[in-house]
């Protein structure tokens, strides 16, 4: 097992370089590739635009990508082609408002907001019958948690169903479903004020508490959950069993649980060292972490992946690859057979690893 410092130094400047790169408010347009080929054991899945989170359609070949580039939409990746498509917006995308359980939701996107659908963390909540619920965050006209039904029963495709608007001041990255109906969403950093020479706090580069997270349910809303306390928390999910929320802090490099519904709350953090980002289920029961690593020029980073025992709490490293310019910094892994397929914040492609390591 390797053993991790707690808070590797890091200087300010080489801080915003990475911010500006990986979560600037005016993303760039993926330039057009040279090709797709391979990178020694490394393939890749092209034609995205920032696939910073993906999520696994259970019993299919599927994956679900978020879109966090300039032209934002929700993709659909085909594991076995190596293909994609954008199923949001698309014209076989639908509406169909569920204003019961949505009530303060102000409507379908339309117009721009649709058009440059931006979205960072997902979720799918899995259903019967080939329909599931598919949860993005967006940023853009609101800060809000957007609500899909998924359906994979003949060629798959979304049908928007409703919103949760974020509460003022949070600004949110990440989402999981909770028992009962509602959601949990991470404030990864609140909005700075207008004028602000930088878009993200200095608790965030600094890797200071700066935020929480916040559950959500129909008829009642947003709270706080008690203990939450984070330095950039970004990606979260629950346990099996609905005890316990696990959290990536991006701020501080280090993760912890927390029991949910219990008095006084349990919570135990450990270091990574790295700047993780999302979190994911792999199929041994174990969590799969993956960020981006600090190197010694300012701005250039190393894509990590690793496994976390939800029981111990014990971390290892599993692949740690210098990004470049066909290979982006890793923001989450899937593990889909042998491979982990890994977004990124920026550029056009999915980035497959094998699960035993690069060669």
């Amino acid at each position: 097992m390797r053993t991790v410092p707690f808070m590797k130094a890091v200087s300010f400047a080489a801080v915003a370089v990475l911010l500006s790169a990986s979560l600037g408010a005016q993303p760039q347009a993926p330039a057009a590739p040279a090709n797709c080929d391979p990178v020694g054991s490394i393939r890749f899945v092209c034609g995205q635009d920032g696939p910073e989170d993906l999520v696994e359609v259970p019993n299919t070949r599927w994956l679900v990508a978020s879109a966090y580039g300039q032209q934002g939409g929700v993709f659909l990746i085909d594991t076995q082609a190596r293909s994609s498509r954008k199923i949001f917006p698309d014209a076989t995308a639908k509406d169909r408002p569920n204003t019961k359980t949505y009530a303060e939701c102000p409507g379908a996107p339309q117009g721009e907001m649709r058009a440059r659908f931006r979205t960072l963390g997902l979720f799918l909540q899995p259903g019967q019958n080939g329909l599931h619920t598919l949860y993005a965050v967006y940023h853009g006209a609101r800060e809000s948690v957007e609500v899909f039904e998924l359906d994979v029963r003949n060629q798959p495709a979304l049908t928007w169903i409703g919103c949760v608007v974020a509460p003022p001041g949070v600004g949110l990255n990440s989402v999981a479903a909770l028992p009962g109906g509602g959601l949990v969403g991470t404030n990864f950093d609140p909005p700075q004020p207008p004028g602000s020479k930088t878009p993200f706090s200095s608790a965030l580069t600094e890797g200071r508490n700066n935020g929480e997270l916040w559950d959500w349910y129909p008829g009642k809303g947003w709270t706080i959950v008690p203990g939450s306390e984070s330095a950039g928390a970004n990606g979260v999910v629950l346990s099996p069993d609905g005890q316990w929320y696990y959290v990536a802090q991006w701020g501080n490099r280090s993760f912890y649980r927390l029991s949910r519904g219990k008095t006084p709350v349990d919570r135990q953090q450990i270091p990574l060292g790295f700047r993780v980002d999302n979190v994911r289920w792999s199929p041994n029961g174990l969590l799969l972490v993956a960020g981006q690593g600090d190197t010694a020029k300012p701005g250039t980073f190393t894509s990590i992946i690793g496994t976390i025992d939800p029981k111990t709490m014990t971390y290892r490293e599993v692949i740690n690859y210098a990004a470049s310019p066909p290979i982006g910094a890793a923001t989450v892994a899937v593990q889909v057979g042998n491979d982990y397929w890994t977004g990124t914040f920026r550029g056009d492609r999915i980035a497959i690893y094998p699960v035993g390591g690069v060669k």
